[in-house]
């Protein structure tokens, strides 16, 4: 189990950096720094741009192989170099990743435990009412793009204020301004804040993970191996827990990578809906003010989630399956 998880991390440690050189070579020969500075007012001089440009290894006038090694070089000891406005890249990166961790973690861990629990008790009543339900509210989610989920919430959100007399539900911004209420009252305040862009993540992973485990948890409730630990004095419940379900979860193991992927892009809309200052958000202001390293640091970033993910899906994928540990 040691050697495979070994071999899988190593892989994709390199997989990471080629996704955030491809990333800075593209951002490096699309966008246009300079033309961030000549629309400044008053704009500044042609030699001060040059001059800024080429503090920040932008300079479009210097060779692209050049300005790689020298990202690549600050990249090996930990710097990603300056935003387009001199500020760290790493100091950014610090305050904005928390944002997009807190949300994604939450949102990952609500949408599919409940997404798997749903779509393995879906198998158990198949075409039951609580099938049919689940899964026409399944099918709706899927249909409906994450913009639309969570601008829908937004405006639910307001109807349920307005219904109730004072704002119960937050819907702007990770947080309230100049709040004084203590450690209890901030904590309060941030879960307010974080019910709707959470809720609007987990329901696309739970419209994904309820189908995906409903059709995995279908293939194995007639095995052999499950009417076996049934023969041999287990009730139908611990035979569905103990053995078709750990069965059923490892194909769902291994498609939770893909689906990070799909979270990582969803919470780039949540942020830029709710108001939260996390990466996603960052990498599409970063796009429209041509800013080629934060576009090259928000993509290590969401290549290091992925990757993280899916290293954790092969541990996972390791501790159900026997097979893989004798490896």
């Amino acid at each position: 189990m040691a050697k495979f998880l070994i071999r899988r991390l190593l892989s994709y440690l390199v997989l990471i950096f080629l996704a955030s050189s491809i990333a800075y070579l593209i951002a490096a020969t699309t966008l246009s720094p300079s033309s961030y500075f000549r629309q400044q007012q008053p704009p500044p001089s042609e030699q001060a741009i040059e001059q800024q440009l080429e503090q920040l290894n932008l300079n479009p006038d210097t060779p692209l192989a050049e300005r790689y090694a020298t990202w690549v070089s600050g990249v090996v000891v930990g710097d990603f170099g300056r935003t387009i406005t001199n500020e760290s890249v790493n100091e950014a990166v610090a305050r904005k990743a928390g944002v997009t961790l807190r949300l994604i973690t939450a949102g990952t861990l609500i949408g599919a435990t409940v997404g798997v629990a749903v779509g393995a008790y879906s198998a158990v009543r198949q075409y039951g009412r609580f099938d049919r339900s689940a899964t026409v509210a399944a099918f709706f989610l899927m249909a409906v793009p994450a913009v639309v989920v969570a601008v829908t919430l937004q405006v639910g959100a307001v109807m349920i204020n307005d219904a109730a007399g004072y704002r119960l539900l937050e819907y702007g911004g990770e947080y309230s301004a100049n709040l004084e209420a203590g450690f209890w009252g901030h904590l309060l305040d941030r879960i307010q804040h974080g019910i709707l862009p959470t809720l609007a993540l987990s329901l696309s992973l739970f419209a994904v993970f309820s189908r995906y485990q409903r059709n995995m948890m279908l293939d194995v409730l007639g095995s052999d191996f499950v009417r076996t630990a049934m023969a041999k004095g287990l009730t139908r419940r611990a035979a569905m827990l103990k053995h078709a379900l750990r069965t059923a979860l490892i194909p769902t193991i291994t498609y939770f990578t893909f689906t990070v992927g799909i979270l990582m892009a969803n919470a780039t809309f949540t942020e830029k809906i709710f108001g939260w200052h996390g990466m996603g958000a960052w990498v599409v202001d970063s796009i429209v003010t041509n800013d080629v390293n934060a576009v090259a640091a928000v993509t290590c970033f969401m290549a290091v989630c992925v990757m993280a993910a899916s290293f954790l899906s092969d541990v996972l994928y390791a501790w159900l399956d026997p097979r893989v540990r004798v490896s």
